[in-house]
């Protein structure tokens, strides 16, 4: 691993897509966005899947002059096509309206058709927390995982995301259905190391921590076992009834993943008389897993999104650790 500054990641991934034909407002954003990823700590969804981003666009998957707009409103949810844009783009565009629909009406819901890959979808869970709204999300995908009792890929690994706005930070939970995300698991195969837990089956059915094995069998263990894809599953049809898009199935038939379907819900907890009330209890309960006793001695118990931003300022420091590999790639682009 190398450290690249900030403001290099940044300024190189807006070269990039400039030369893509994107305009220079969008791509301020975007490479804002991806460069914000590594910098709290995503790799996997930041510059090391950079790359992954650019060919998608140059083979036509993503449009980087179309954005997402509003197609129908029914009261706090409105409906949105994310006109096959720049997803992260899209994602960030939708997550705003919500939150302005919470602060109207306390809840605002937008439902998005027909968009790509997000990106890091924990990006859109602290805009809202950040914004004193609790955020819930997610997305489906490709089939990534067999159905519970199943050998071949039919659910999505559908990731959900749900932030909470406290005076300590947002917490923060942004989680795969599959027990390690197809990105982190590209992750440890780059670089050569196995997973710290089994994490699915490889071909001949043997649970293993070799992530390459289970990318190649497309059998990732479902959190929960079958309480994983049952949600997995769960999520995929909710997120395609409410935005009048894809399923997983049918995204599937389309080869590279595409047209997917997602939701953001944004509550706006400021609405509530009670507020004050409200923070003293979640601090409390953040307090509570603070104080657990670690199972190892001098460990700390932590509460989702506890370390993110002491991992930015280090980052911001120190430069943001990538892969040297990804990093060349990033620069020939």
């Amino acid at each position: 691993m190398i450290r690249v500054t900030y403001e290099e990641m940044k300024g190189q991934f807006e070269r990039v897509l400039l030369s893509r034909g994107m305009d220079e407002g969008d791509t301020r954003l975007c490479a804002q966005l991806i460069a914000d990823t590594s910098l709290e700590g995503v790799y996997t969804h930041g510059a090391h899947r950079f790359p992954t981003f650019i060919d998608l666009i140059d083979r036509g998957v993503v449009n980087v002059k179309e954005r997402a707009v509003r197609i129908a409103s029914h009261g706090v949810l409105e409906r949105w096509d994310g006109n096959s844009g720049v997803g992260n783009l899209n994602a960030h565009a939708s997550m705003s309206r919500a939150i302005e629909l919470a602060k109207s009406h306390t809840i605002g819901i937008v439902a998005l058709k027909n968009t790509n890959h997000w990106m890091r979808p924990g990006t859109y869970g602290i805009m809202a927390g950040e914004a004193g709204c609790i955020g819930i999300l997610w997305t489906n995908t490709i089939a990534l995982m067999p159905a519970w009792g199943g050998l071949d890929a039919k659910v999505g690994n559908n990731p959900l995301v749900i932030a909470i706005p406290a005076k300590e930070g947002v917490i923060l939970i942004d989680m795969a259905m599959s027990l390690f995300s197809y990105g982190k698991m590209e992750g440890y195969v780059r670089e050569g190391k196995p997973l710290p837990v089994a994490g699915g089956w490889d071909t001949a059915g043997n649970l293993t921590d070799d992530a390459q094995a289970i990318l190649e069998s497309k059998r990732p263990l479902p959190i929960g076992f079958w309480k994983g894809t049952s949600l997995a599953l769960m999520l995929d049809l909710v997120a395609a009834s409410l935005s009048g898009g894809r399923t997983t199935e049918e995204i599937s038939r389309l080869g590279d993943e595409q047209g997917v379907s997602q939701v953001f819900v944004a509550m706006n907890l400021s609405s509530f008389d009670d507020r004050e009330e409200i923070e003293r209890r979640i601090s409390a309960s953040l307090a509570s897993i603070n104080a657990s006793e670690p199972i190892e001695a001098g460990g700390q118990v932590r509460w989702p999104g506890q370390n993110r931003l002491k991992i930015r300022e280090e980052n911001l420091r120190l430069g943001i650790p990538t892969n040297e590999g990804v990093w060349k790639a990033i620069l020939a682009l």
